[in-house]
């Protein structure tokens, strides 16, 4: 039930889906000064393979070396984020990075590994039927949420009953593509309750679905939330009252929030109701940073782990640190720009096509990864099982194609070089969170060249998601969550929902191989269908694909398990209960 949109997670995710960054610590205030980064990048850096998913782990040659300021934390780890919003309840926020944020807090029911195999979490086993519609999940004995309160298969229920209430729209899951039994007379009826969601004892509960996926376990077996604390004045059709929650969660992972400190930090306690026990370390900290600031904070020992520029001269000064463990790895995600397909000026195929052809992506990716990127084709990311580039269109930089394009829709120069049509120049508003983001200077240079007003506006996470559910952009830059499925950065196309697709995208035939796609559990067919379904995005884009990218992570020495910890991963919670201070 984990939110998989990837323009409302940042997550994150974070990952999980993350909001596009500069990767050099000055930023880019100019095109020329862009440039000349590219090409000190081209210089000295060696670009490397993305489809090489092996992750390099190089070892601290010093541990002694780790800084007194966080040698003094005995009881602390200090992990990063970057722009929460403050809604810590899953399913209901937009801000990728709130999505992090409540991962300590709450466990689910299944979760994955970094192979995207489903591991046991607050169900300590599962049963599909034969069929593949009804799923049984039978949770460990004895669990009990941070208050001392008893978790049990009613709580499920509610959960799921929550998700399927009228009133939710916050785009963090969607149901459509499996359906439980009975939602419809839930929604639209008379029904006091979805009749696919039976409570067997309180420690087993069975839902039977309508449509077969194979996205099924997990998404019906996600986060669970409380029927006693949440549940408190619910009504169909009536979920504002949750909103007085949102910064007062209460959960059933291994810690629970103490602070939260708007620009600053979020502190947690030590879960001792947790079921595998109160974590050994006790306090954990995502303290708010910026790619600007990271290693500074990490040398001076205010941060424990963090991520850091993907460029040779970072990952030396990594190395020179002694007590810093460096994992250099292909990030399951990818970045792009959201096109508003709503918009009339944007809504043609050909539209969107000479935005990709009029935008000098190569120079974006040298300037933010000096090596360590790539330009994306596809909406896979190179880790996943189903990449492939095969019959799809590759967008390289040709600003005479871009105008070609726009010609062909009756857009003609105006006297000062700007496209005009019907009275109306073609201006585009660009939102980021950004100031130093490295595609403001480029776009601007590349689109100026053919014609086109590129308007970048710097504005909080916040007010920049609130501006995409609202439609109220042109082009906007995000990230996709982590991946773990090749229908999580996909279905969102599918969608009449504009909550679940805020680009406003539509084409049938993309519709019905995404549908394909998760109508089967074999994997080759699933493969097949994901090619011919690339291939179709790319000739009619609903967006503009943007990078891949390698990451270069580290932790201090001191931290036993960080090399197993990666901050919106799908198993942060259990891997955070392995962690130890040496």
């Amino acid at each position: 039930m984990k939110k998989k949109t990837i323009g409302l997670m940042a997550l994150m995710l974070s990952t999980v889906v993350v909001l596009s960054t500069s990767c050099t610590s000055n930023g880019t205030g100019s095109a020329s000064s862009s440039s000349a980064a590219s090409s000190s990048a081209a210089a000295s850096t060696q670009a490397v393979k993305l489809t090489d998913s092996k992750v390099e782990l190089i070892k601290a040659t010093d541990p002694g070396k780790s800084p007194d300021t966080a040698n003094k934390r005995t009881d602390t780890f200090v992990a990063t984020i970057h722009e929460p919003g403050g809604v810590f309840l899953p399913y209901f926020y937009d801000n990728g990075w709130d999505g992090n944020a409540v991962q300590p807090i709450f466990s689910s029911l299944v979760t994955v590994d970094d192979n995207g195999n489903p591991i046991p979490d607050l169900a300590e086993k599962w049963e599909i039927s034969p069929d593949n519609l009804t799923y049984t999940y039978y949770l460990r004995p004895n669990l009990k949420f941070s208050d001392g309160s008893p978790l049990t298969a009613e709580d499920v229920a509610f959960t799921l009953t929550l998700l399927n209430d009228p009133a939710y729209a916050a785009g963090n899951v969607d149901f459509s593509n499996i359906v439980i039994k009975g939602t419809d007379e839930y929604k639209n009826g008379n029904a006091t309750s979805i009749s696919g969601i039976k409570v067997i004892d309180p420690t087993t509960i069975q839902i039977t679905t309508e449509k077969l996926n194979p996205l099924s376990l997990t998404t019906l077996g996600g986060s669970v939330i409380s029927k006693a604390y949440y549940g408190n004045g619910y009504q169909k059709g009536k979920l504002d009252y949750l909103k007085d929650l949102y910064a007062k969660p209460m959960g059933d992972g291994p810690y629970q929030l103490d602070q939260y400190i708007n620009g600053q930090e979020i502190r947690y306690n030590a879960n001792p109701n947790y079921y595998g026990g109160k974590p050994s370390i006790e306090h954990l900290i995502f303290k708010v940073t910026s790619t600007s600031t990271a290693l500074q904070s990490f040398q001076t020992g205010q941060t424990d782990l963090d991520s850091f520029s993907t460029d040779q001269d970072t990952l030396e000064q990594l190395k020179a640190l002694g007590f810093a463990n460096i994992r250099i790895r292909t990030i399951p995600d990818f970045g792009i720009i959201y096109v508003n397909n709503k918009k009339p000026y944007l809504k043609d195929t050909a539209a969107r096509q000479a935005l990709y052809y009029g935008l000098d992506r190569q120079k974006i990716i040298d300037v933010k990864y000096n090596g360590y990127g790539e330009v994306a084709n596809v909406f896979a990311a190179p880790t996943l099982w189903s990449y492939t580039e095969e019959g799809v269109t590759k967008y390289n930089y040709d600003p005479d194609k871009a105008k070609q394009l726009l010609e062909g829709l009756g857009w003609k120069a105006g006297s000062d070089g700007i496209l005009q049509k019907d009275g109306q120049k073609l201006k585009l508003s660009y939102l980021t969170t950004k100031p130093d983001d490295p595609i403001i200077p480029i776009a601007k240079e590349s689109y100026k060249a053919i014609g086109i007003d590129f308007v970048p506006e710097v504005l909080d996470a916040n007010t920049m998601f609130d501006r995409l559910n609202k439609g109220d952009y042109d082009l906007l830059s995000v990230r996709t969550n982590g991946l773990i499925d090749p229908n999580d950065p996909v279905y969102e196309f599918s969608s009449t929902d504009p909550n679940v697709n805020p680009s406003g995208y539509s084409n049938p035939t993309v519709t019905q191989l995404i549908k394909e796609g998760i109508s089967t559990s074999d994997k080759t067919k699933r493969q097949t269908i994901y090619t011919k379904l690339y291939q179709e995005l790319s000739k009619d884009p609903p967006v503009i694909l943007i990078d891949y990218r390698k990451s270069i992570s580290a932790w201090n020495d001191r931290i036993i398990g960080g090399e197993n910890y990666t901050t919106g991963a799908s198993d942060v919670a259990i891997q955070l209960t392995k962690l130890k201070i040496r």
